[in-house]
């Protein structure tokens, strides 16, 4: 069975986009006749030039920033479809030296920064009476992992709360889901996980898959096809490649 994607005339914000699964999937948004809208607080060549990818400097962490780069977005463009709320990360501390900016700033990207971009792009949804949200969680929300304590609140909280914004936003046609992509040999992950022991653990266990190999999981989760929501998609194992 093939399956693919028309996005023509959709809009799809792509928060963390400006590498790995983001930016994977802000191209194939755009291959798909769609407008991908990346905000990162890094900008990438790589996507300069890219059909239908525009990028935004963005610290999703800040509220009004995030608020008034979507408010550019429907300036621009009259509607979001789509917000894929992938901007996180993962530095490694052991608790008991963990400094408190460090915590609040995990915080503050991988759970505040999801609170932000709903906020901004809800009303517009409401409106229309359509759309869908795909927030980021993890393997590490249910399992943990030393050093990794607060990327791992992150994403279980985040669970919990795209469970809760489902519910409320059910009534307008606004579907949200989760994502848990396995491993994925993003830069990310790489900073996280270096050449050696770790990666071989993972390489030996779970299987390191692409940033491409979950483009496609979520373009079904932003399609009509996808007739859920509150649920949440994992990946847990890397598909092996011939």
């Amino acid at each position: 069975m093939r399956m693919s994607f028309d996005a023509t005339g959709q809009v799809v914000v792509v928060t963390g986009g400006a590498s790995g699964i983001g930016a994977a999937l802000a191209r194939a948004v755009g291959a798909a006749g769609g407008t991908a809208v990346v905000l990162d607080v890094l900008h990438t060549a790589d996507l300069d030039g890219a059909p239908g990818v525009e990028q935004v400097a963005v610290d999703v962490s800040d509220r009004d920033a995030v608020t008034a780069a979507v408010a550019g977005v429907l300036a621009r463009h009259g509607h979001v479809d789509g917000l894929v709320a992938g901007a996180a990360i993962q530095p490694r501390t052991k608790v008991a030296d963990m400094p408190a900016d460090e915590w609040r700033r995990v915080l503050g990207v991988n759970l505040d920064g999801v609170v932000w971009a709903c906020q901004a792009v809800l009303p517009s949804m409401t409106e229309r009476r359509s759309g869908s949200i795909v927030v980021f969680s993890s393997g590490l929300a249910h399992m943990g992992r030393a050093e990794a304590s607060a990327y791992a609140a992150s994403k279980g909280a985040l669970v919990a709360f795209a469970k809760s914004l489902a519910a409320e936003v059910a009534e307008h046609r606004i579907r949200v889901n989760v994502i848990a992509p396995g491993v994925v040999d993003t830069p990310q992950f790489q900073a996280a996980n270096p050449t050696g022991g770790e990666r071989e653990h993972w390489l030996r266990t779970t299987g390191i898959g692409t940033p491409e190999d979950v483009v496609g999981p979520l373009l079904f989760l932003l399609s009509d096809a996808a007739t859920m929501t509150g649920s949440l998609l994992s990946r847990d194992r890397a598909y092996p490649k011939e």
